[in-house]
């Protein structure tokens, strides 16, 4: 309320023009909000979120005295939470413009947090950006011709030493190469740290050399290295040829890689490169023509050395098939099945392919499908070859293979299966089928909620339906979730209040069975439910 109070009279200040009694007004509301959130953050010192409104209202009015005690407030009761030692550091630096107070806090934090990767990137961010503010401020005054006498610029500072020493400190505590290469990303921002990004990458490459993360920024940074200056003399030729050299660059350094570091992740890295150079714009269609050519090759060599993820089969195979290279997407969506037989992705994308290409062996390759994965888990192959043999094969077929379905399927994955077979039933077999179906299906267990009330459904649809058919489909329900389910219980009332074959004065006997199959909590939500129902509320 006093915030909102408070943003009325900035607002009918700000139209009228009047600014009477200004410091008195709002600095009285000011404070008393500054004490009601004071009393909240004493009482509920364990709300974050109430400390940042804090640290927010006095941001939004430039409270900067009491925004400090606000912050060391919060820091004594959370230190163990980073994000707020970093907000609190890079508030005294980019608003109060102290680099002492910021670089306090830093220390203060890697106390309490010695192997936070954080903490030490966003510290050494602040040390740069200090070097760089100095910089400029010393060239200034150069430029000025001032008297730099008082002031004492540290040539240590300036180079960027101090952000060198928490690297080096950092390097000791911190493993992974994803630090080193966070931090060489800050000071390749800064145009005065190359002595310090070549000792980063001299240590990455010494300590890091097997893994692919260095061999893949070792190999992207081809593509910055050596760039042509564009002049008006610059042919769009000349710029395809330099771009092409740059890439072949990248794609050296990775064939090195490869054979020095031959894994899965190391394949990755090489292909995500090149998939990502195929996908760029380019005007150029013999550059074009060059990526997806380097793409496939790469794809290849990767599927011959038996180390290309399972994941990027399915990228080459929309690559291939965007190419319009059919026959050898059928190879390779057959090398992935072989290499990956156990696996129902791999499969669905041969048998995707198949479909695609219309070839006359989709049945044997669901056939050899179902033979290989593992029963529990065919379930999305069993959908697929039903909802192909829907619109492919004769009903006869398609029955049969619903069948057969529910006996080659685990109890839990048959659930499924029940409920599209009872659905295409009603679609292709009418509504006496559908029903014998149901009765058929009924034999086993275990069912779905929804099969059931797909049931109920179907029911609903006929002109002439019988209440003594919905009845029996909401107490074979009921039989198997009436214990779980209010609502099942709530939708039999209903059913007996408005159908014109309805017995209202069954109702009381479903209500008294509900409350006594309901379990816990459902109870009381059944209770409110029928209550509202009683006064047509519902």
């Amino acid at each position: 309320y006093e915030i909102n109070l408070l943003e009325l009279i900035k607002k009918r200040r700000a139209r009228i023009g009047y600014s009477f009694k200004k410091d008195e007004i709002e600095n009285s509301i000011l404070h008393r909000v500054h004490s009601l959130f004071n009393r909240a953050t004493g009482k509920w010192k364990e709300d974050v979120q109430l400390w940042l409104s804090h640290v927010a209202f006095c941001k939004q009015w430039n409270a900067k005295h009491q925004l400090s005690k606000v912050f060391s407030s919060m820091l004594a009761i959370h230190p163990n939470k980073p994000a707020l030692w970093i907000m609190a550091a890079k508030w005294e630096m980019e608003t109060r413009l102290s680099s002492e107070s910021a670089r306090h806090l830093f220390l203060r934090a890697l106390r309490f947090h010695p192997e936070c990767p954080k903490l030490y990137q966003e510290y050494f961010r602040m040390e740069l950006m200090n070097a760089e503010k100095q910089r400029k401020e010393k060239k200034e005054f150069e430029q000025a011709k001032m008297d730099l006498g008082e002031l004492n610029y540290s040539e240590e500072i300036l180079n960027g030493e101090m952000a060198r020493i928490i690297y080096r400190d950092a390097a000791q505590k911190i493993k992974g190469v994803e630090f080193h290469l966070a931090v060489l990303s800050i000071a390749k921002l800064f145009d005065f740290t190359q002595d310090l990004q070549k000792e980063i990458l001299e240590s990455l490459q010494t300590k890091y050399a097997d893994d692919p993360l260095t061999w893949d920024y070792m190999a992207r940074r081809e593509l910055e290295l050596g760039s042509l200056q564009a002049t008006e003399h610059t042919t769009k030729q000349m710029k395809v040829s330099e771009m092409t050299q740059r890439e072949e660059r990248c794609c050296a350094v990775f064939e090195e890689a490869v054979i020095a570091v031959p894994t899965e992740d190391m394949w990755k890295c090489y292909i995500t490169f090149c998939l990502e150079r195929y996908s760029r714009k380019t005007n150029s269609e013999e550059l074009k023509r060059k990526r997806l050519e380097r793409t496939l090759s790469v794809f290849s060599k990767a599927q011959e050395s038996s180390l290309l993820p399972e994941a990027l089969y399915k990228q080459w195979l929309q690559l291939l098939l965007e190419s319009n290279l059919f026959e050898k997407a059928t190879e390779v969506a057959e090398a992935a099945t072989k290499r990956f037989s156990h696996s129902v992705e791999m499969w669905q994308m041969r048998l995707q392919v198949l479909i695609q290409l219309k070839s006359d062996d989709v049945t044997q390759c669901f056939e050899e499908a179902i033979k290989h994965v593992k029963s529990k888990g065919t379930l999305p192959l069993w959908t697929f070859w039903v909802e192909w043999s829907e619109g492919t094969n004769s009903k006869e077929d398609t029955e049969a293979l619903y069948q057969r379905s529910l006996r080659a399927t685990t109890p839990a994955e048959s659930v499924t299966m029940k409920e599209k077979y009872l659905d295409w039933t009603y679609r292709n077999g009418g509504y006496k089928k559908t029903k014998r179906v149901f009765t058929r299906l009924c034999e086993n267990r275990p069912f779905s909620l929804d099969f059931f009330r797909k049931m109920i459904q179907i029911e609903k649809e006929q002109e002439s339906c019988k209440i003594l058919h919905l009845r029996e489909y909401y107490e074979r329900a009921l039989r198997e979730f009436g214990s779980t389910d209010s609502d099942l219980w709530l939708d039999y009332i209903k059913e007996e209040l408005s159908h014109p074959q309805g017995k209202p004065e069954n109702c009381g006997n479903i209500h008294w069975r509900a409350m006594k199959m309901l379990q816990g909590d459902l109870v009381e939500d059944f209770v409110s439910k029928y209550t509202l129902l009683q006064t047509g509320h519902l």
